[in-house]
């Protein structure tokens, strides 16, 4: 895949492919989170990239996350203004999955710090998602 650039985020207004800006939310969520403990561990980086493929069918190298990580759109808007921007584009299967992920990967290292969990309740609030999406829950048929 090429080098991330967030170019579908950044134009949320003009963008009608839900499907690339899931993909690119969920990267961008999920390879912020691995910064936010200062301490970008490979367990983590592997998480992000197994979520990325399973959930998203999406190969990312291991410098396209610590880019991602980083990445300049946190300059020019903060994460939380991104995610409700990009929100209008997410159904709600789209956020229970960003947030599942991000869930799975706070856990990963088998330490849960009080800055993941801020970070996760920022998100989820910024993503404008329900108690029962970030439980996990939605609606089957019977």
């Amino acid at each position: 895949m090429a080098l991330v650039n967030f170019s579908t985020i950044k134009a949320l207004r003009a963008s009608k492919d839900r499907e690339e800006v899931f993909k690119e939310v969920l990267l961008l969520v999920l390879a912020r989170a691995t910064r936010v403990d200062s301490n970008v561990e490979s367990i983590e980086v592997s998480h992000v990239q197994k979520a990325l493929k399973e959930i998203a069918g999406a190969e990312f190298s291991e410098g396209d996350i610590l880019t991602a990580a980083s990445s300049e759109i946190y300059e020019s808007q903060s994460l939380e203004r991104t995610l409700t921007n990009a929100t209008r584009q997410l159904d709600q299967e789209d956020r229970a999955k960003i947030l599942y992920c991000l869930s799975d990967l706070i856990r990963a290292d088998g330490v849960i710090r009080s800055n993941e969990l801020d970070f996760f309740d920022q998100a989820a609030i910024a993503l404008k998602a329900t108690p029962s999406e970030i439980a996990g829950l939605r609606v089957t048929a019977n």
